[in-house]
């Protein structure tokens, strides 16, 4: 499948439905966040030279997925750094490497900062680890951390 990753800055007009797709992936159920507390994080991310960082996917002339690079994405960690976090693909465009583009993508953007490795959580090791990352440490019951080294 044919997809285009740009920087989620030059689409404005998708901030905020990006911010729904995160809120509803990852927080829904988590008392204290907000499609409002995501979408003003993601207008933060609003230099392709700096951290915070996000992408967009298009496919199809349509939005099809996200991913971010931020400084932490757990409190309990600060020494890790820094983070892919947030990696989305709307249902009707998974399984057609959107998600591998994305982590790649982002990958080469840490890269061109100068970053040797990324870390991440998730619930979902074995995508990530097709793609390099290596076990960190085990979060909780469901959640493990990852380290994805980057080739400088």
């Amino acid at each position: 499948m044919q997809f285009d990753i740009d920087y989620l800055f030059n689409h404005p007009d998708q901030i905020r439905p990006v911010a729904e797709w995160i809120y509803e992936e990852f927080w829904r159920d988590k008392p204290g966040y907000s499609v409002d507390f995501f979408e003003a994080r993601l207008r933060e991310a609003n230099h392709p030279d700096q951290i915070p960082l996000s992408l967009l996917a298009i496919a199809d002339g349509h939005p099809a997925g996200t991913i971010n690079l931020i400084a932490n994405d757990d409190p309990q960690r600060p020494h890790l750094s820094p983070w892919l976090a947030a990696l989305v693909v709307v249902p009707q465009y998974r399984r057609r490497g959107i998600g591998t583009g994305l982590v790649q993508a982002l990958g080469r953007a840490a890269r061109r900062l100068g970053y040797g490795q990324l870390f991440l959580g998730t619930d979902q090791p074995t995508f990530y680890a097709r793609l390099g990352a290596e076990f960190y440490e085990q979060a909780n019951d469901t959640l493990q951390i990852m380290r994805l080294p980057l080739s400088l």
